[in-house]
């Protein structure tokens, strides 16, 4: 099977796009409840140090509960969790209910589809693909549950973190040292540009999850990457908080999540990096 795709790139591109939908309906699940079970954990703890006693809370992680309908609680079955198509076949609508099930679960899906197939595309059935593969999975993500919550978790900056480094023990896009370098460079840069701002303005620019990410980032694609990433999050993030603030009337002192930019860039490095390191003249 793995000859075979790696035989007929359209073949492994269109498996990939399959699979892209199958993880994307999980990842909706995991942009909503991860941040809950941090809330969870982070409760629990204070009531700890409280020294408060806390009952036994029902379980609630990745795989239990089933996924409801947040309106009646009438369980999701398997043929009305088939990414995109079931909601297209519901027409966005709960079965039981009738209450609108939002846009963002088929996009995500859909998203997440085009760009594992994209990824796969580019980089083939190979090692190399299946790292693209995670490393799209992460960053979509990432960049929804920092969209909603203003959090980019540590149960998935560093695990990416890592898992760049360990892919780059076989140089799949930049040699090891670049990639110890990158990670060290990227947390030191926005680190930096925090403390450089608080010190200033009194004010907290942006989050530590914000430098995790950009270390993550350097330790897949190397230090030599960080410059591009940088300006193409900062760029794209500029335009959309001045948009933001010009059309939709979005307060100044309303914070913008910066995590969806970093995915972003991190994403078009993936895909695109020596075009773009080449026309930014970075190499």
């Amino acid at each position: 099977m793995i000859d075979l795709l790696q035989q007929s790139a359209p073949l492994a591109a269109a498996c990939a796009g399959v699979l892209g939908l199958l993880v994307g309906s999980f990842l909706n699940v995991v942009i909503h409840r991860l941040p809950r079970m941090l809330e969870r954990e982070w409760a629990q703890q204070a009531a700890e140090q409280r020294g408060e006693s806390t009952a036994p809370a029902p379980p609630f992680n990745l795989l239990v509960p089933r996924s409801r309908c947040p309106a009646c609680g009438h369980g999701i079955t398997a043929l009305e969790n088939i990414p995109v198509v079931s909601w297209l076949a519901l027409r966005g609508r709960c079965s039981a209910c009738g209450t609108p099930i939002g846009l963002r679960y088929p996009a995500v899906e859909l998203a997440t589809g085009l760009l594992s197939a994209l990824a796969i595309g580019l980089h083939g059935a190979t090692l190399t693909g299946g790292g693209a593969l995670l490393l799209t999975w992460f960053l979509v993500a990432l960049a929804m549950i920092d969209l909603d919550t203003q959090l980019l978790p540590d149960d998935l900056t560093l695990p990416l973190l890592w898992l760049g480094l360990a892919f780059n023990l076989g140089e799949a896009w930049t040699s090891l040292p670049s990639a110890v370098i990158g990670a060290m460079a990227g947390y030191l840069s926005l680190w930096s540009v925090y403390w450089v701002f608080r010190l200033s303005t009194g004010k907290e620019g942006m989050g530590y999850g914000d430098f995790k990410l950009l270390a993550a980032l350097g330790a897949w694609f190397g230090w030599q990457a960080l410059p591009g990433i940088i300006l193409l999050s900062s760029v794209v993030g500029a335009i959309v908080g001045i948009g933001l603030i010009l059309l939709a009337r979005h307060g100044r002192e309303v914070p913008i999540p910066f995590g969806p930019y970093l995915a972003g860039a991190g994403l078009l490095t993936l895909y695109f990096g020596d075009a773009i390191a080449a026309y930014l003249g970075l190499r």
